[in-house]
């Protein structure tokens, strides 16, 4: 029979483990947004269950490994949207979503518009702002839905 306190040092040094792994799977979903990631492949690098690592990055971050990789890929879409030199269609395959319609959806429920309105929007407004100063103000919200504003009528 372990002695308690060894049990505690146990869990704590799993625990440690668990977190230096699910920051080494962050760090890979930051560095590799647009490649075609899946949790099962994320899980296989962290030599973790899909459902362990989806219950534990969950814990640790707010949000399920899914929802962190889309916020990311939805990030480098603002600012290639506010460029303006690539259509809605090419910003999807470039930040390495497959499905233009699931791009929409994500890209609407987290800014709060289109893609499209966006970046006509965004091309209008971020002139003569530096883009460092418009990648900070735009960012868009995670772990709740952007609110959706009922339309003016004039």
């Amino acid at each position: 029979m372990c002695h308690p306190s060894w049990t505690r040092a146990l869990i704590e040094a799993q625990r440690l483990s668990d977190l230096a792994w699910l920051r080494r799977v962050r760090d890979r979903i930051d560095r590799e947004y647009a490649q075609p990631l899946d949790v099962e492949a994320l899980a296989r690098g962290a030599h973790m269950s899909a459902g362990h690592l989806s219950r534990r990055f969950r814990l640790a971050y707010g949000e399920s490994p899914y929802s962190y990789l889309m916020t990311r890929r939805i990030e480098r879409a603002m600012a290639l949207l506010r460029r303006g030199d690539l259509s809605v269609t090419e910003v999807c395959f470039t930040v390495g979503c497959s499905s233009l319609g699931t791009f929409s959806t994500r890209f609407t429920e987290l800014v709060g518009m289109p893609p499209g309105a966006y970046r006509r929007q965004a091309t209008a407004a971020a002139a003569g702002i530096p883009s460092c100063v418009a990648k900070q103000v735009t960012r868009p919200v995670r772990n709740r839905e952007a609110q959706v504003t009922e339309p003016q009528l004039a």
